[in-house]
């Protein structure tokens, strides 16, 4: 990657560096990447770099990490305008509802940089959601939304975006499955070091404030997750574990199956054997469909509807009623077989090459080959909007059609 490629990718998360791998790696020396260190535990994000083959960022972000929200996308949005500054690029993509979403698509807006939006669309109509505030600030910002789903895009087109600035890409979860996802003999290692059989254990995620920062909450999820007839495997997140033991419940965590942070293709193999995912994750949402488990989704309402749609996930609001809809889960014997046969609603794996393709084409940048991309619609550029903005709507309608499922 050059240091001063004309396309910055702006991330500072585990599931932003997961998501947005294909994406850096397509762009090649086109793309700079920007890291705002807003995952401050190496272990959730700088072994993932590492892991996943990614370039070391052009430029690191330091002291971001652990801040409240407001301070945090503050100084990330002073930084990264400083940055842009310095050296322009000549497109910046963010990715899905971070503080360094919302943070970068502001500094890149603020400075005249058309913004890229990865997962655009999605929406909780939560406000008590940070990360619906994210979304629905980036959204605002953005001159080409690349929409996951038929759904997300609806979102944007029922908030008046304009359908040249819309592209249905799918959603570069269903790669980042495929690039990760360990071979079978890997797999069943994990299972033997963990003391693990094949479907014969749960495996919970947890890390949302809604969840964690709330004592009864948190106590009610470990006690019934530790009430579920299974072996429970717990990758515990930082900040749980800061509240487990705040909050007096270590003892609890530690009898279920709690086990430090895995890294993606450690997660993604134990899932492949797992007989139920517990989660509030919305990556892990996504991953289900990939891989074909159910998953109780532990938060109040969800932006991504699909997965509940398609009969991957079971929205439930956390408290006594997770034991027994876990138990129904893990005892219908016949699910397993029915999941297998259902499509993901994420798409057939090639949303990288679409955004890649429709970002080189936003910055006026010849794209690498070969792209395996659909046929091109050709639409006006709508009148009265900048010229930056007239470059996104081009190149948003490169990609007019539904994205097959695989």
């Amino acid at each position: 990657m050059n240091p001063g490629g004309p396309v910055a990718v702006v991330l500072g998360t585990r599931p932003e560096i997961v998501k947005l791998a294909r994406v850096v790696l397509g762009l090649g020396d086109r793309g700079r990447l920007v890291y705002t260190g807003q995952h401050y535990d190496d272990t959730l994000s700088g072994s993932h770099f590492r892991g996943m083959g990614l370039p070391e960022p052009r430029l690191r972000l330091a002291g971001i990490g652990g801040m409240s929200r407001g301070r945090q996308i503050g100084a990330m949005i002073s930084a990264l305008t400083q940055a842009f500054e310095a050296d322009p690029p000549r497109a910046v993509i963010v990715q899905g509802d971070t503080n360094s979403t919302s943070a970068g698509a502001q500094a890149a807006q603020y400075c005249g940089i058309p913004v890229v939006h990865v997962e655009a669309g999605l929406r909780s109509r939560d406000r008590a959601m940070p990360e619906e505030i994210n979304r629905q600030v980036t959204g605002a910002l953005a001159d080409l939304h690349c929409a996951p789903t038929a759904v997300a895009a609806d979102n944007l087109r029922a908030e008046g975006v304009p359908e040249e600035r819309i592209a249905l890409t799918g959603n570069t979860i269903v790669e980042a499955v495929a690039d990760s996802l360990p071979r079978p003999e890997h797999s069943r290692a994990l299972l033997r070091r963990y003391g693990l059989t094949d479907g014969g254990f749960v495996l919970a995620t947890l890390h949302r404030p809604e969840n964690t920062d709330d004592p009864a909450r948190l106590g009610a999820i470990l006690t019934e997750l530790g009430g579920l007839g299974l072996p429970v495997l717990f990758p515990v997140h930082p900040r749980t574990l800061h509240r487990a033991e705040e909050y007096g419940l270590r003892r609890r965590l530690a009898a279920l199956g709690a086990v430090d942070p895995v890294d993606h293709s450690t997660f993604l193999g134990l899932a492949r054997h797992a007989r139920l995912l517990v989660s509030d994750s919305g990556g892990v949402q996504e991953e289900c469909t990939v891989l074909k488990k159910p998953l109780i989704v532990l938060r109040n309402s969800t932006e991504r509807p699909e997965a509940v749609d398609a009969g991957f996930a079971t929205l439930l609001r956390p408290g006594p009623r997770l034991g027994p809809v876990a138990r129904a889960l893990i005892a219908d014997t016949t699910l397993p077989a029915r999941l297998a046969t259902r499509p993901s609603p994420y798409g057939d794996g090639h949303a990288a090459e679409r955004i890649v393709e429709l970002t080189l084409g936003l910055a006026g940048l010849s794209a690498p080959a070969p792209l395996r991309v659909p046929a091109p619609h050709t639409s006006p550029a709508p009148s009265g909007v900048p010229a930056h903005r007239r470059a996104a709507a081009g190149a948003a309608a490169a990609v007019a059609t539904p994205v097959p499922t695989p």
